[in-house]
């Protein structure tokens, strides 16, 4: 369960304001899959950023139960001078897992041979990606938080990323960010779209993409 208590995030810029959320008052139900719609530049990953906790809201809170991802294939958090083994070790530490089995699994999936333990500088940013999704998908959360994801490598690997993210989707939730309303009905069994600072949160995702693909007509 995510729920925003009061929640308001204004930005103040060169005597301009921008306001992300007013007074939200939504809850995300346990064990859903929510879309997270709206157009360019609504807010949807700074609001992302303060489920994850990483930002912080003007005023009022959110609530959560269970445990809540990074955005998944986040990589900005890896440190360039270790190797891709000691950077799984690193996170393994702070979100207390079993620091062998997930090399172990990231190893496995992301397919990374003798680059995995070498440093992250000399990675490709296709290589920082895979490392960076199996990392996320190695750590198990109630709830992932899913920003514009794409799959990267062959056919084979992409097809082995969505299986695993589908995966992980069936004993957990998640809310995704995805201009692919393709990738939405397929991902998402709920709907959460963002308009001028408001949420309104729909049960059936095909109403969430109405209501959002109206907003869009609306505005062009």
């Amino acid at each position: 369960m995510i729920r925003f208590e009061h929640l308001s995030k204004t930005f103040s810029l060169e005597g301009k304001r921008k306001v992300v959320a007013e007074d939200i008052n939504v809850t995300f139900p346990t064990g859903r899959a929510v879309a997270l719609l709206g157009r360019n530049g609504a807010g949807k990953s700074t609001l992302l950023k303060m489920i994850a906790g990483t930002t912080q809201p003007t005023s009022g809170r959110i609530v959560s139960t269970g445990t809540i991802s990074w955005p998944v294939g986040f990589a900005g958090s890896f440190h360039p001078e270790l190797s891709g083994a000691q950077n799984c070790r690193f996170i393994g530490r702070i979100y207390g897992v079993d620091t062998d089995e997930l090399i172990a699994f990231v190893r496995e999936f992301a397919e990374l041979g003798v680059h995995f333990n070498l440093p992250l500088k000399t990675y490709s940013s296709g290589m920082r990606s895979r490392l960076a999704f199996g990392v996320s998908m190695g750590v198990a959360f109630d709830t992932y938080l899913v920003d514009e994801i794409t799959a990267v490598g062959d056919q084979a690997f992409k097809a082995r990323s969505d299986r695993l993210f589908k995966q992980r989707m069936q004993t957990a939730g998640a809310v995704v960010v995805s201009h692919s309303m393709g990738q939405i009905r397929e991902l998402c069994d709920a709907a959460a779209v963002l308009e001028n600072g408001k949420l309104l949160y729909f049960e059936d995702v095909g109403e969430g993409i109405k209501r959002h693909e109206h907003n869009m007509k609306r505005g062009a």
